[in-house]
């Protein structure tokens, strides 16, 4: 049986204000950032942090829906699963997404990954304008914008995990920090 209290338990603890496991689509985007925008509307918190959180918000989970491999699991089924966290402590709120991803497509996302990482606020608004001019587009239809735009918003390094599932899927796991701090400077 599985113990309710005990999920609960854990996500007030961890402060969660909205999770989400299943299917994406764009109707759930939509959802979720309607629900989340009413929750920032309804906190203590000044208007500059709230955009700026929704923004960030918005960019994850586009990335999460427009980024995410198609992963067939032992029964040959595609899985378009994911999950999607948000929380909040007395200094940042946490945005955490977790998806399939082919392993043929890990090291490239991890070099992009650790180059945006690598770079300063300044090398990163470069970056940024050198990557919107050069016009290419990857396989899935887009710049390769989000992930320097969320360092970018947030001033801190991405933070991510790779969990491999089998020879073929991994679970990729990125965790987003916006911290109250930096914004209120």
């Amino acid at each position: 049986m599985i113990d309710a209290f005990n999920i609960y338990d854990k996500m007030e603890k961890n402060n969660i204000l909205l999770s989400f496991k299943g299917d994406i689509t764009s109707e759930l985007l939509t959802s979720i950032l309607q629900i989340m925008e009413n929750k920032l509307d309804n906190m203590q918190e000044e208007p500059k942090i709230k955009k700026k959180v929704y923004n960030v918000l918005v960019e994850c989970l586009q990335n999460l829906y427009h980024h995410m491999d198609d992963a067939t699991d032992h029964n040959g089924d595609k899985n378009r699963s994911a999950i999607f966290m948000i929380g909040k402590n007395n200094t940042a709120y946490n945005i955490i997404t977790g998806n399939y991803i082919l392993n043929e497509n890990i090291h490239g996302l991890k070099q992009r990954l650790d180059e945006v990482n690598s770079l300063s606020k300044e090398e990163l608004k470069d970056y940024y304008k050198q990557v919107l001019n050069n016009g290419e587009m990857s396989l899935k239809g887009g710049g390769g914008l989000g992930m320097i735009d969320i360092a970018r918003k947030t001033g801190e390094k991405l933070e991510y995990n790779f969990l491999e599932i089998d020879n073929k899927v991994s679970f990729f796991t990125l965790v987003i920090k916006v911290t109250q701090l930096q914004l209120q400077a």
